[in-house]
């Protein structure tokens, strides 16, 4: 057995273990410790900025699998600029735009507060700007094709996505109980197969090709760092 799998089985072991427990339950206390000493009031608010960055990344890296794209790691490490990151990201092609708004999008299916109606969804992409780069790289790669819509990506990007919450909820709960960073093999054996049976046909139609960005997007994309103490 090596390394991969070993984190694997000790993954499966403790999600097994901790079954019956809610998300926040779950959480390594690496992590809660890592957020208290650095910028959070107390061990709630800590171990809930955890869960909410396991589900972001989480959402970026199920989102890599599913259309196709490879990265190296992902983590929930609070560090000087994110709260966690997924690093590494290349491919994807033309539906690359997904995995930019994976994260956001994953933190909304965790609560079910996606906005409902296309008026809703429009306002508050409006108001969707820096988010560790996710905004900018989704809006570049969308934009490429002149007339780029950014509700309908985001609508087909949550018509890919909602259906494998189950993964991505199971990718947040493997990040928060490991202390570590877990790599793309390991994530791959958790969350099983997330490609979906037939590549949707409305992608090359919403974006052209994301190749162009890939060099911008190698370095890893993740939830920004927020602070909680005044």
């Amino acid at each position: 057995m090596n390394a991969s799998q070993a984190a694997v089985a000790a993954i499966r072991a403790e999600l097994s273990r901790n079954a019956r427990y809610d998300d926040e339950s779950v959480v390594h206390p690496a992590w809660i410790r890592q957020r208290y000493e650095c910028c959070f009031p107390g061990y709630r608010a800590a171990r809930q900025a955890a869960v909410t960055a396991a589900w972001h990344e989480a959402g970026h890296a199920v989102a890599a699998l599913a259309v196709g794209a490879r990265f190296s790691s992902a983590s929930i490490r609070h560090g000087a600029r994110s709260e966690g990151r997924v690093h590494g990201i290349t491919g994807g092609g033309e539906q690359a735009f997904v995995v930019d708004a994976a994260g956001q999008l994953a933190q909304r299916l965790r609560d079910w507060s996606l906005p409902g109606t296309d008026d809703e969804l429009r306002a508050w992409l409006a108001d969707w700007r820096g988010d560790g780069g996710d905004a900018s790289r989704f809006r570049r790669a969308i934009r490429a094709r002149s007339g780029a819509d950014e509700v309908a990506a985001w609508r087909h990007t949550e018509r890919l996505l909602t259906p494998l919450r189950p993964r991505i909820q199971l990718v947040a709960r493997a990040l928060l109980v490991h202390p570590r960073h877990l790599p793309c093999e390991v994530v791959t054996a958790i969350a099983g197969d997330c490609r979906p049976a037939q590549r949707p046909s409305r992608a090359s139609s919403i974006v052209s090709s994301a190749a162009g960005s890939a060099s911008s997007r190698a370095a890893g994309i993740g939830l920004p760092l927020r602070t909680e103490r005044p």
